[in-house]
């Protein structure tokens, strides 16, 4: 049975009213903040729960999420129509402003929304998702300009004076297609085709395109990231940046491609964007659990006499793979844990995040170790020296449509996370360059194409590399590695791994590896205190970074500040490495230890086990004799009587 013009307009009008009546019984108080804004021209986002929806109405639910390019106007029609009533109740208070512009968003959090059938991967998009309410997770990899574009203008038909609204298409890129004929709906049909334009009727909006693309972690090997445009108006622009995660709920729709002669015009998919929400700060991928806490305090609570003992039961978690490489593993930890970022007095921002560079021979498992940091962290992104260039690492400028646009690179996109460069040797200089500013300040500064500003780039950069040729111990490390010092002094620690031949080391390697396989299947996750699964230590490293926020000692101060001075003294080599950032190295990987270790105090025994893993990237100017080549570095069987002995050690050289 089908309806006519009145018919249409008298059911969406009850519609609008009952939406109204379920805003204003639910949505009071947001309503009440909307008429108390000054401003009466913004526009202003009330948003709803689809949960709630369901509750109150699931066949309206069901139209909204089936059919939502015809239903959410309505919503925003039923938000102006109670806002109208709120501001009525106001008026006799003698406050409130009123808006003419009110915009419904559908949060789908915790509603049945939330399923894998309208919430696909970008790359799952398909033409069956066309035209409902879909939601996609991802990443902006790109940001463009706000611009303005026309909302609705009117015309006026020359014939019979009726006047009517034309909205211009998205689809076609925003062109504006005129009726065959007049749309008047009166006892007769005037059927006139001239029409005329009336002046001063274009209602404009703000509309903004940015371009997501899939999150890399979640996708198997070998599969290509796919991205998509979305499309923000109005109160939506701007509330995103390159680099944020972020949750989009809208509509998709396709665009035609531009005309190009003799080529079949393609319809390129986009998402009209309802509902925006930023994942950043969530960290939604851990779930820490209050038993899981309880869990870690029993933990240390057992290894309360020997604390070490503890700490290298944790450590033996990380590349359980690979055998010993001791050194190695408690510098990945302390590095992908960091100090605590501080502000100076002068507003000067000193970096929390630890930078670690591995040098070594071929097969001495760099690569093993990069991938499994990437595991452990939040966010990563990983590359390699030879695939990597300045503007893929930091900013690409490239020009859509006409307009140039800022492309997030891989610093950007690890923005809070992991950048891993496997292979750095093989980048160019001038690549290498570009990354001195993103390691120290943690921001990149661009001026391309008459686009200059800043982008934030609190990451933690991990790389690779192999030494030049044979490794010369004689030599300072910036020969050895053809690493330029203003780099290497930007690594609080750069570990070499020297292939040297060792008979008894490499029996027991062997044995290891051989022994490897009968270990996985007897092996238990429950048990901490012989190795540590992935997922536990991941969501260890997440908590000490998030509750603790370690102070220094004052015997601990002494000891750093009294091994700086004395490097500071002998460094005739390795100049490049005894800047003052390895003063600031040093407080950071004290207060990464005191984290690792569950403490919010940074001791003596945390400024000691920082000065060793210093001393074992000071290859040439070392105090320490018993450092030794950290490839050979095992797990010792009483760590905390070794501790004792080389605490021993290195006070008596202070």
């Amino acid at each position: 049975m089908g309806f006519n013009e009145t018919d249409t307009g008298a059911s969406s009008g009850r519609q609008v009213e009952a939406l109204a009546a379920f805003l204003l019984r639910r949505y009071a108080e947001e309503l009440q903040s909307i008429c108390l804004a000054s401003d009466p021209n913004l526009h202003y986002p009330l948003c709803i729960d689809f949960a709630e929806l369901v509750d109150y109405d699931p066949p309206l639910a069901h139209l909204v999420f089936s059919e939502p390019a015809q239903h959410l106007p309505l919503f925003d029609d039923a938000a102006v129509w109670a806002h109208k009533v709120v501001l009525g109740d106001m008026k006799g208070k003698g406050c409130g402003v009123k808006k003419d512009c009110i915009h419904v968003r559908i949060n789908i959090c915790g509603s049945p929304l939330e399923c894998p059938e309208t919430f696909p991967s970008i790359g799952q998009l398909r033409v069956k998702h066309r035209g409902i309410l879909l939601t996609l997770k991802g990443t902006v990899i790109r940001s463009g300009a706000v611009k303005m574009y026309e909302g609705k203008r009117w015309y006026r038909c020359r014939r019979c004076n009726y006047s009517f609204p034309v909205y211009p298409e998205l689809e076609t890129r925003n062109s504006i297609v005129l009726p065959s004929s007049c749309p008047s709906q009166g006892s007769n049909s005037c059927e006139g085709t001239n029409f005329q334009f009336i002046e001063n009727s274009i209602i404009c909006h703000d509309y903004q395109e940015i371009k997501i693309q899939e999150s890399t972690q979640l996708l198997g090997v070998g599969t290509i990231p796919r991205s998509i445009h979305v499309i923000l108006r109005d109160d939506l622009v701007d509330t995103v940046k390159a680099g944020d995660d972020v949750i989009v709920t809208g509509i998709v729709t396709s665009r035609w491609s531009p005309d190009l002669k003799d080529v079949r015009c393609d319809l390129d998919p986009m998402l009209i964007a309802n509902h925006i929400r930023r994942t950043n700060g969530m960290k939604s991928d851990v779930d820490i659990p209050d038993d899981l806490i309880m869990k870690f305090e029993k933990f240390w609570s057992c290894f309360q006499d020997t604390p070490l003992k503890g700490r290298n039961a944790i450590l033996r978690g990380i590349c359980p793979q690979i055998f010993g490489l001791f050194t190695v593993k408690l510098s990945v930890a302390l590095t992908l844990i960091g100090g605590v970022q501080h502000i100076a007095a002068t507003g000067t921002k000193v970096r929390g995040e630890s930078h670690l560079l591995l040098v070594g021979d071929p097969g001495t498992g760099k690569s093993q170790f990069l991938k499994f940091a990437a595991k452990l962290s939040n966010r990563s992104v990983i590359t390699t020296g030879l695939g990597s260039t300045s503007a893929g690492l930091t900013v690409t400028a490239v020009k859509d449509g006409g307009e140039w646009m800022l492309e997030a690179g891989a610093l950007v996109l690890a923005d809070g996370g992991l950048c891993c460069i496997d292979e750095f040797d093989s980048m160019r200089e001038h690549d290498r360059a570009t990354i001195h500013e993103a390691m120290e300040q943690q921001t990149i500064s661009i001026a391309k194409a008459g686009l200059v500003t800043t982008l934030s780039t609190r990451t933690i950069v991990f790389g690779a590399t192999n030494p030049k040729g044979q490794y010369d111990p004689e030599q300072p490390l910036s020969v050895n590695t053809t690493l330029s010092g203003p780099l290497l002094s930007r690594f609080d620690i750069v570990l070499v791994l020297l292939d040297t031949k060792n008979p008894e080391w490499d029996a027991v390697v062997s044995s290891h590896i051989l022994a490897e396989g009968e270990q996985d299947n007897s092996r238990s996750g429950e048990d901490l205190s012989s190795v540590w699964p992935l997922d536990m230590l991941r969501r260890y490293i997440h908590f000490v970074k998030g509750h603790f926020r370690p102070v220094l000692t004052k015997e601990a101060e002494r000891v750093i500040s009294s091994y700086y001075q004395l490097q500071r003294r002998s460094a005739s080599q390795n100049a490049a490495r005894t800047t003052v950032r390895m003063l600031e190295s040093l407080i950071r990987l004290a207060q990464a230890h005191a984290r690792l270790m569950f403490r919010n105090e940074v001791t003596r025994l945390d400024a000691i086990t920082a000065i060793l893993c210093i001393e074992s990237s000071m290859t040439t100017s070392a105090i320490v004799d018993t450092a030794g080549n950290a490839l050979h570095s095992n797990f010792s069987e009483n760590p905390d009587e070794e501790y004792a002995k080389q605490e021993k050690l290195i006070l008596e050289k202070l």
